[in-house]
């Protein structure tokens, strides 16, 4: 199996899983239709799943469209947020675990930017001889460099949310729905300058877009060297905010991204 990111709307990436050799695929919080099935048609693949992180319109926009083309398409998303979704044939919760495409997927419940926010982690496995590394499908909760907005959830809940992805194998790599990581990043730089790790990714992230080049998927370990919301724990995001607390350093990061 793999997975390629569709660009889709202003700055979503939708995740497309395909299974080449099955002529399958499934997708992760479909914007748009019409990204999905140009890339469907062009492999001659047929749409096995639609998976769902959570309810925003952009990430449930295109469902109904590849659903009339594809009715046979499982469609999985949080039981609690059936009302706020597509219909569900698959309402999943957390600690639920499926197979799709050949691969494991775990639900984990990540409330916070939503309180309905699932992830999907496929762990590591072995495929025809060879290592396949550890993948998360994670929506708006984890960005490269940032985390989501607070809609629903509370600080609490989504520092939570982010020290359980956080305890993640640190090879996973990270599938977040918007390509954000080059505002995330000067933000961050603001709040933790003296951060090598950080100004090195900062190098290669302005690299990267010159080219007009995504900068996702991430790569945990890296976000748990560079990421704010991921070092709300340490002394110099402590001292930038002037909170102890990690909630509270979480809470006024947040607050103070929200006005970039």
């Amino acid at each position: 199996m793999r997975i390629r990111r569709l660009p889709a709307l202003r700055d979503n990436l939708v995740p497309l899983l395909e299974h080449p050799r099955q002529r399958q695929a499934a997708v992760v919080d479909p914007a748009d239709a019409g990204p999905v099935i140009t890339a469907l048609e062009h492999g001659e693949m047929e749409l096995a799943a639609v998976l769902h992180t959570h309810h925003h319109w952009d990430h449930v926009g295109g469902t109904a469209e590849l659903l009339r083309r594809w009715p046979q398409a499982m469609v999985v998303g949080h039981h609690e947020d059936q009302h706020r979704l597509p219909p569900l044939s698959h309402p999943v919760t957390d600690g639920d675990r499926f197979t799709l495409l050949g691969r494991a997927v775990e639900v984990l419940a990540i409330p916070g930017h939503t309180v309905g926010h699932i992830a999907y982690v496929l762990p590591a496995c072995v495929a025809n001889g060879q290592r396949q590394q550890p993948e998360l499908l994670c929506g708006d909760t984890l960005f490269s460099c940032g985390c989501g907005r607070l809609f629903e959830g509370t600080p609490a809940q989504m520092l939570s949310s982010l020290q359980r992805l956080a305890a993640l194998p640190p090879d996973t790599r990270i599938w977040c729905a918007h390509e954000y990581t080059a505002t995330n990043v000067a933000f961050a730089l603001g709040q933790d300058p003296h951060n090598p790790a950080l100004q090195a990714f900062a190098q290669q992230v302005e690299q990267l877009r010159q080219a007009r080049l995504p900068t996702i998927p991430s790569h945990l370990e890296v976000e748990l060297q560079v990421n704010p919301f991921l070092r709300c724990h340490t002394p110099a995001l402590q001292e930038a905010t002037g909170k102890t607390d990690p909630v509270d350093v979480l809470a006024e990061l947040r607050q103070r991204r929200n006005q970039v």
